[in-house]
């Protein structure tokens, strides 16, 4: 079962990224990104956050735009993003799969 809210530090392992550049995107991206705050104020992300930054870590660590480039990208083919970041996750997981077999072989 999907969590309801993860938190910074599990979102920065998702992406492989640290935890400042994890909260240096949410702030280059206030429209995008609100996350909630938990009772000592930690920062609590929703499984649609997570997409939404991996996103923009598509854009800017992949495709090498710059923050305001990957905004307008967002803001302009939004969808066209989300689906070529779900095929690549389904490409990660079918090649850690792969591995996974010939390992055991």
């Amino acid at each position: 079962m999907e969590k309801l809210f993860y938190t910074i530090s599990e979102v920065a392992a998702i992406l492989g990224e640290s935890t400042s550049l994890v909260r240096f995107w949410t702030n280059s991206f206030p429209k995008l990104l609100k996350p909630r705050r938990n009772a000592k104020g930690n920062r609590m992300y929703t499984a649609d956050e997570i997409e939404t930054l991996k996103q923009i870590h598509l854009l800017v660590k992949e495709k090498g735009m710059t923050l305001e480039g990957a905004n307008n990208t967002l803001r302009a083919e939004r969808a066209k993003v989300e689906k070529r970041v779900k095929a690549l996750d389904a490409l990660k997981e079918i090649r850690s799969q792969l591995v996974e077999i010939k390992e055991s072989l």
